[in-house]
């Protein structure tokens, strides 16, 4: 017999398995704990679809939008998915709790910017303007999906070798420079193509080469800013922090940017989910005089 499942309960059986596993592996009883989820499991394809906010938005967590969802008797947890962020012409989930998370970070170690463009790096990276404590809008930049695409699914997958980049060698860093002024002088419809003549002209190996390609990318998404005397932060964590601060070194954007601490960058959506629990769900439990255990994700 065939049986259909809604997305609500693969979520919730997918959830359970999960802290069922961090229960056996911490011996802690996690029965009624309260579970705060951000990011895609509020979108068209996650556990439920939820409106966006919308911008201005207030960067302090009061303009988030949440749902919450009642535990079940399968289900012992009630579940708390916060939405995204909605402009006229772009989307975000995830970056926003971040966003303000890291806000609350930043003010309690160096004090919150008045304005500027938070960068985000990732598989879509955002630019997030703010200004006044909103959020004002932001650009979505398909670098990391597009470097994907090029490097395993075009013609130029042949012309590169993807491997281990978490560690460039000096002649891996001149290869990313490379792509990076390609960037700034090229039409990165044209740029791409160079990527393929690299290796037929026997200019770069093909490890260097995939260097130049993620240097084209990034160098495409990074040279927007140039001339433009925009305060930047950098907010990257991981492997890419590094290719990020290189480009803008090289653009020479090194004094209108600054660069946001790894771990607190690690800590920002927690921050935020802490911040968003606090201002939409907080009171309702107390009032409702329950026992409150949380969990972020």
């Amino acid at each position: 017999e065939n049986k259909t499942i809604t997305r609500e309960q693969l979520f919730r059986e997918y959830l359970k398995k999960q802290i069922d596993e961090l229960s056996a592996q911490t011996s802690v009883k996690l029965e009624h704990v309260t579970i705060l989820i951000s990011g895609m499991a509020s979108s068209s394809i996650g556990m439920q679809d939820i409106a966006y906010a919308k911008v201005p938005f207030a960067i302090n967590g009061s303009g988030a939008i949440i749902k919450r969802f009642a535990a079940t008797d399968n289900f012992l947890h009630e579940i708390v998915l916060i939405s995204g962020v909605q402009s006229e012409n772009d989307v975000m989930r995830g970056e926003e709790t971040q966003l303000i998370g890291l806000l609350s970070l930043l003010k309690s170690s160096r004090g919150i910017p008045q304005e500027g463009v938070f960068i985000f790096p990732g598989t879509h990276s955002k630019h997030i303007y703010i200004q006044n404590g909103e959020l004002i809008k932001f650009q979505t930049f398909m670098t990391g999906e597009l470097f994907k695409v090029m490097s395993q699914h075009s013609i130029l997958k042949d012309s590169v070798q993807v491997s281990d980049l978490n560690n460039f060698s000096d002649e891996d860093a001149n290869a990313f420079k490379l792509g990076l002024h390609e960037a700034k002088r090229s039409n990165i419809l044209n740029g791409l193509f160079t990527v393929r003549t690299n290796q037929l002209f026997e200019k770069l190996d093909k490890k260097q080469n995939t260097y130049y390609l993620s240097g084209l990318l990034i160098g495409s998404e990074i040279s927007y800013f140039l001339n433009k005397n925009i305060p930047l932060l950098l907010c990257s964590g991981g492997n890419l922090h590094e290719y990020y601060k290189l480009a803008i070194e090289e653009y020479d954007l090194s004094e209108s940017t600054t660069i946001i601490p790894n771990d607190l960058v690690d800590k920002a959506a927690l921050e935020g989910q802490r911040l968003i629990f606090e201002k939409h769900v907080l009171k309702d439990l107390a009032n409702e005089s329950k026992e409150i255990f949380v969990g972020f994700i």
